[in-house]
């Protein structure tokens, strides 16, 4: 009865393989076996023709397998070809399991789980089928390697002694083999969890595929492995799988579920005239002020057009952000409400962060087979086509943030450890948030001069706000009043939630929620970003392109005389265009218009005058940001050199400091000005003291 029940279900699929691959089996035919070895099956189109079988296959993926395999070999093929080792599989289940749902009971059945690869081992050879040849009389026996040990015969099959025996590589079975870790993805974790993973075992024609860091979709079998303790077994158990197929999700991982009703919602929102408001109010309302700061976020969350040249250069399309201000302005709560938001995300903080963490580490333990070094993918890869935010930029060690120098401009991030070398994609955008040199902003002091980031680093942001606590009677008390208003929101819910006999009704908490909510749901924001990057590719128009121009040359100009600084440098040109594309898909709009070109540029004007005016001249100069020294520094710190040089050649003990100060105020220099000069001099080693009160230059 079982025979014949086999011999039905290979007709099924023999009939499954006429109606829907005919023409996938004469291409597999064609290739096979070196280009290709396996017929890849929808589960939509198992589903169609045989729900019942489509159920059985996901219960009894094992049985169901060969039965597949069996009918692809009986297959009549109009070539001479034989799919003797052909796999068949299956991929594209309808729904993914989480992984950390994975129970008892889907044990032997077929799951498809998502994540990102954290580490993958070497393809290596893994043998199928040894071949043992006994040593006094020949005879060769097979024994197939099924588990986890190999097998060896006990005795020969033709003198019946107990070996010794050979293995005959020649005549054995290899097949090559892969392990990779999968890991949780992070933007599904919102409560802080620890992302969970599970180990996946891949075979033949699809190891090599994938590499840490890829996003993946990953169909396969689920089986327990029995944990030991010490050399004794224990009664549980870890789970693993057996890869049937995996496939990578390269570009948007996170597949929103954006049904009909959230596209009307969307499109609808997009036509609304106070859109650009909305959203500003939609990001961590409970936080109070900061328009022009969250405005930039929200350009964050949509970024600008990743572009790819027919050179096959790419320019990125993700925008950079810093927030650097005093302590208690909201700047971690800003971060941690766009972690919320954006449709892939990942927050670390500066003390708790690593260069290893950040990027990726070649570690070596027993992952796979023996001790090998695999790739374990940091928080930027983890990122890759989302946002990282990085709180506490400024208590990082300066080696550590130096390694993300070349995932911010390139955003890919290069490897070379242990003999590996590799090259992992880091398409985020980075948002960052530090403190002052000080710990608080010095009003006498440029504010350049007291962003204690490394110029390389702070280069690469397209955008730098600052945020300075100052005190103002009117601002402050409006503050005072947005915070209680929130907090008596808290209360009043909490009070409703947590007590039974609370007299609070559900409308007197709305009535005050109101006033803090955002105006736009956040699960809608997020599916709104999701549709936005996905659909939306708008291209500069004249006059977007002459605005953005104009105001780039005009600014340049005013570097042109000789003594200048310069004001700006190409960098701020991409930040502009890639904040007007974003301001374009905040619209879902094709094109990029003149009113967006105007918005970001006010942005940028804004945030310029924060940072990049020289306090000294009132002069727009980019070497503040790009260097940490203004021109006019520049020029002063030249000046004192020269005199410490001209006056040593006076005295045999070198330059006394008094008359280096004396003849620096005779030059026009101010007194408290040369004297911090000479100090930066001494700390850089420009000059030393040959003894007390006396310079001597380098």
């Amino acid at each position: 009865m079982a025979r014949a029940e086999n011999t039905e279900l290979i007709d099924d699929f023999e009939e499954f393989y006429r109606n829907y691959y005919r023409n996938e089996i004469g291409e597999l035919a064609r290739q096979y076996p070196n280009e290709q070895r396996s017929l890849f099956i929808d589960w939509d189109d198992l589903y169609r023709f045989d729900s019942d079988l489509a159920d059985d296959y996901r219960s009894q993926p094992g049985q169901l397998q060969e039965y597949a395999e069996e009918a692809l070999r009986l297959y009549d093929l109009p070539v001479d070809v034989g799919l003797g080792r052909a796999h068949v599989r299956i991929r594209g289940l309808q729904e993914t399991t989480e992984i950390r749902e994975i129970r008892a009971r889907h044990r032997g059945q077929l799951l498809s789980v998502q994540g990102t690869v954290q580490k993958a081992t070497d393809v290596r050879p893994k043998i199928t089928e040894a071949a043992f040849e006994c040593q006094r009389c020949g005879t060769l026996s097979r024994i197939p390697q099924t588990g986890g040990d190999f097998q060896e015969p006990h005795e020969c099959q033709g003198c019946e002694r107990q070996g010794p025996f050979d293995i005959n590589f020649d005549q054995s079975e290899f097949v090559d083999a892969q392990k990779i870790r999968v890991q949780e993805s992070p933007e599904g974790l919102r409560g802080g969890e620890t992302p969970q993973d599970i180990d996946v075992h891949i075979e033949d024609d699809i190891t090599g595929a994938v590499t840490a860091g890829d996003h993946v979709r990953v169909t396969g079998v689920l089986h327990l492995d029995q944990q030991e303790s010490g050399r004794e077994a224990t009664a549980m158990f870890d789970v693993y799988m057996d890869g049937v197929s995996v496939e990578i999700e390269d570009e948007q991982f996170e597949d929103m579920d954006i049904d009909e009703a959230d596209k009307r919602a969307i499109v609808d929102l997009s036509t609304a005239d106070d859109i650009y408001d909305q959203m500003i109010a939609s990001i961590a309302p409970s936080i109070y002020g900061y328009e022009q700061a969250k405005l930039a976020m929200t350009l964050q969350l949509f970024s600008g057009v990743a572009k790819h040249l027919p050179d096959g250069s790419r320019i990125r399309g993700d925008l950079h952000m810093l927030l650097i201000g005093d302590p208690g302005t909201g700047k971690s709560q800003l971060l941690q409400y766009i972690r919320q938001i954006a449709p892939r995300s990942v927050y670390t903080s500066g003390k708790g962060s690593s260069s290893a963490g950040l990027t990726a580490s070649a570690v070596q333990d027993d992952f796979g087979e023996g001790q090998q070094w695999t790739l374990e993918a940091g928080a930027l890869v983890l990122a890759d086509q989302g946002i990282a935010a990085v709180d506490e930029l400024d208590k990082m060690e300066a080696g550590d943030r130096s390694a993300m120098h070349e995932a911010l401009e390139q955003q890919t991030i290069s490897i070379s450890k242990a003999g590996i070398n590799a090259t992992l994609k880091s398409r985020c955008s980075l948002l960052g948030a530090a403190n002052p040199k000080y710990g608080r902003f010095d009003q006498y002091e440029s504010i350049g001069e007291q962003i204690d980031l490394e110029p390389a680093l702070i280069s690469r942001f397209d955008l730098i706000f600052t945020v300075t606590d100052d005190p103002d009677p009117d601002r402050d008390r409006e503050l005072a009043e947005h915070i209680l208003r929130t907090n008596y929101a808290g209360e009043l819910n909490t009070q409703r939630t947590e007590q039974t006999a609370a007299n609070v009704t559900q409308s007197e908490v709305d009535a005050v929620t109101d006033t803090v909510a955002p105006a736009i749901e956040p699960d809608l924001l997020r599916k709104y970003v999701a549709y936005a990057q996905r659909n939306c590719f708008p291209t500069m128009t004249e006059e977007a392109k002459e605005a953005i121009s104009d105001f780039y040359v005009d600014l340049r100009s005013k570097g042109a005389d000789e003594d200048a600084p310069i004001p700006v440098t190409a960098r701020k040109l991409e930040a502009l265009v890639r904040l007007a594309e974003a301001s374009a898909r905040v619209r879902l709009a094709d094109t990029v218009e003149l009113e967006d070109a105007e918005r970001v540029i006010e942005v940028v004007r804004t945030q310029l005058q924060d940072i990049g005016v020289d306090p000294e001249t009132g002069e727009f100069d980019a070497d503040i940001v790009e260097t940490g020294t203004s021109k006019t520094q520049r020029d002063r710190i030249k000046n004192v050199k020269a005199l410490i040089a001209e006056i040593e050649e006076e005295y045999d003990a070198g330059a006394p400091i008094e008359e280096v100060l004396d003849r620096a105020e005779e030059t026009g220099t101010e007194r408290s000005k040369a004297e911090h000069e000479l100090e930066k001099l001494r700390r850089q080693g420009e000059v030393y003291e040959p003894q007390t009160d006396h310079l001597r230059t380098t």
